[in-house]
């Protein structure tokens, strides 16, 4: 399909960009890689008068490891997470995860902006970004603010972002121990019917953190701390997989859709989460 008219802009920088959204409020959008916004204009899900494209806004771009300290420009892409040699040993969840989203043409123009910011609770970043506790950078007219990664989502593609806000980068600490991000999809560039994410530390044989969070398995990406926390203590035997899996079953909501039924969406949830704590007790 061909979506509705609209007026196309290019700012070469951030001002410019917040300009415009202030100057045409609800009626304007913000676009980076384009792969989650360009798809529902053209099926009329969404009708965006006035596009603000941030590829030419180079201050958006790069990725800073410094002092344990991890900091990604928006407009950074899949791809360039991916190829990051720094960021692969400061957080190598982070690759592990973005080697699976959709597939290398998409990597290379989707950015990591643009699947925190969007709300979509398929995204694969949302929750990778609430399990390494990020927060995120935003700036308008009254300034930049900074928010939680586990506070920014209210509901399906609705966020903290104000209309006149963008978000120009993500911060996180860098990682240790254990890691994995497990996904259960249909097809090769397809949303997961369950994804997974988890760090966890060891120390004299025991779990000593875990951080647990779930992909589209509820209207906003689920961070379970009390799936993190049955973990804490234990040395991640049978049992304290069970009983972590069944406090995240306790803490998601999917609903049917055309990936499953809930009962279906729930087993599967458990199978990739007691997959991804295993994988990532055995690197701890």
């Amino acid at each position: 399909m061909i979506p509705a008219a609209f007026e196309y802009h290019r700012p070469a920088d951030l001002a410019g960009a917040i300009a415009l959204l202030t100057e045409h409020g609800d009626d304007a959008r913000v676009m980076a890689g384009g792969h989650s916004l360009i798809p529902m204009m053209k099926l009329r899900m969404a009708e965006v008068p006035h596009l603000i494209d941030l590829q030419d806004v180079t201050s958006l771009g790069g990725i800073s490891v410094q002092g344990g300290q991890v900091r990604i420009g928006a407009m950074a892409t899949q791809a360039e997470l991916i190829d990051h040699a720094g960021l692969s040993n400061a957080a190598p969840i982070l690759r592990e995860a973005a080697l699976q989203i959709a597939d290398p043409q998409v990597r290379y123009m989707g950015t990591i902006g643009g699947n925190v910011a969007n709300g979509d609770p398929g995204n694969d970043m949302p929750g990778l970004m609430q399990c390494l506790d990020a927060s995120f950078e935003l700036e308008g007219p009254g300034g930049a603010r900074a928010v939680k990664a586990r506070d920014f989502y209210e509901a399906a593609y609705m966020t903290e972002r104000e209309d006149d806000e963008v978000l120009t980068a993500v911060s996180f600490a860098a990682t240790s121990g254990g890691y994995a991000y497990e996904k259960q999809k249909r097809k090769i560039g397809d949303y997961a019917t369950a994804a997974a994410a988890v760090l966890l530390t060891k120390e004299g044989g025991a779990c000593a953190s875990a951080s647990v969070a779930m992909t589209n398995l509820s209207d906003v990406p689920v961070w379970s701390e009390a799936a993190g926390a049955a973990l804490v203590g234990t040395a991640v035997d049978a049992a304290a997989i069970k009983a972590s899996v069944a406090a995240m079953l306790g803490d998601i909501d999917p609903t049917e859709d055309n990936r499953g039924p809930v009962a279906f969406k729930r087993h599967v949830a458990g199978v990739i989460l007691g997959r991804a704590i295993a994988r990532a007790w055995s690197r701890a």
